[in-house]
């Protein structure tokens, strides 16, 4: 069983729940149809990523509507009304991070593909945010996962060895991406998931 010294964690969907179906819920659109249109070919995962990677939400927000003006409305909104997307900590997760801090056994950083501008927001939001030993976000650096490049920024800022880490994220392909590296790592499912993975790792909470 490792001992590990670091662990990494996720933000979006590990530590706070955000969605973009909190604004495009069911009654949104016209039909379920147009919603999966809309996700599928206008504002996309891909496009979505390109703003986490540093694009500025403006232009990318220009573009879109140039595209395709019939879907302007929500196309503004998407980032327009972003902060209700926001639906709050996700409260087992940090209480598990208020454990493990306060059991000052492990560094722990945050490892995010988050637009610079708009995690701001979630800093001023949600004080357990500052409670990490360091924090990465893809908007800063320009780069995102699943890229090792974005990785190896805090890998190499804060001298973590791979051998001792442990890194939470939600998204499998990013935990492959981490384990391509030699991470060791967890698909994070939920809270009571989390814990129990912990244990297994040899990390009582």
């Amino acid at each position: 069983m490792a001992a590990y010294k670091t662990i990494i964690f996720d933000l979006g969907g590990v530590l706070i729940d955000w969605n973009p179906h909190y604004v495009f819920n069911d009654q949104y659109f016209s039909s379920l149809e147009d919603r999966e249109y809309f996700f599928r070919e206008i504002c996309t995962n891909d496009w979505n990523e390109e703003q986490d990677a540093g694009r500025s939400i403006v232009d990318a927000t220009q573009e879109l509507v140039h595209r395709f003006p019939d879907w302007e409305k929500p196309i503004r909104d998407y980032y327009g009304r972003w902060t209700e997307m926001l639906n709050g900590p996700i409260d087992g997760t940090v209480e598990i991070f208020r454990k493990l801090k306060d059991s000052q056994q492990f560094n722990i950083y945050a490892l995010t593909n988050w637009q610079a501008n708009l995690f701001d927001i979630a800093l001023v939001r949600y004080d357990f945010l500052h409670w990490f030993d360091g924090r990465v976000v893809s908007g800063v650096e320009k780069t995102r996962k699943p890229f090792p490049e974005f990785y190896k920024i805090l890998l190499d800022r804060y001298n973590v060895n791979v051998a001792d880490a442990l890194f939470i994220d939600d998204n499998l392909r990013n935990v492959k991406a981490a384990e391509e590296l030699g991470l060791k790592t967890i698909h994070f499912r939920s809270p009571e998931h989390l814990a129990d993975a912990l244990k297994d790792h040899g990390i009582t909470i």
